[in-house]
């Protein structure tokens, strides 16, 4: 996996907000979605900034994805969450495909525990299908 890009003092900053563990996995999450982006085609580069002072993930270029965010719930304290726009069917998607492997905050997000091993091949197919909404729905006419 190659390196990700280097944090801007914005980004870096919300990242430094957060609890270690919390922290330290985001980091993970966040390089995994740079590499997601890498080896998807099509997708192009990312943009990485912050969307309600939380790290966000866009394809601007492109614009063939949906938002990704990186945050820890307040009501979920020692929480991860990977959050994507709740007016698409990702969420759906994800739950058909992975019903067991990761918990889910609604239509919202992917929850992650810090302390338990990252499930990277699972998530990056979750990824893959955040940056690609927007290309396979004009596609298909729907997202699976």
């Amino acid at each position: 996996m190659s390196a990700p890009p280097s944090l801007s003092p914005e980004v870096a900053g919300a990242f430094q907000a957060f609890p270690q563990d919390v922290r330290d996995r985001l980091l993970n999450v966040r390089a995994l979605i740079f590499e997601t982006a890498r080896q998807t085609p099509g997708v192009g580069p990312l943009t990485e900034t912050l969307k309600w002072g939380e790290p966000a993930y866009l394809t601007e270029a492109t614009r063939t994805g949906t938002t990704i965010r990186l945050g820890a719930p307040k009501s979920l304290p020692g929480s991860c969450a990977i959050l994507f726009n709740c007016q698409t069917t990702l969420i759906d998607s994800f739950r058909a495909h992975f019903p067991d492997t990761f918990s889910y905050q609604g239509n919202r997000a992917i929850l992650l525990d810090p302390g338990a091993p990252l499930p990277a091949e699972p998530l990056a197919i979750c990824l893959g299908m955040a940056l690609t909404y927007h290309r396979n729905k004009k596609q298909t006419g729907t997202v699976k």
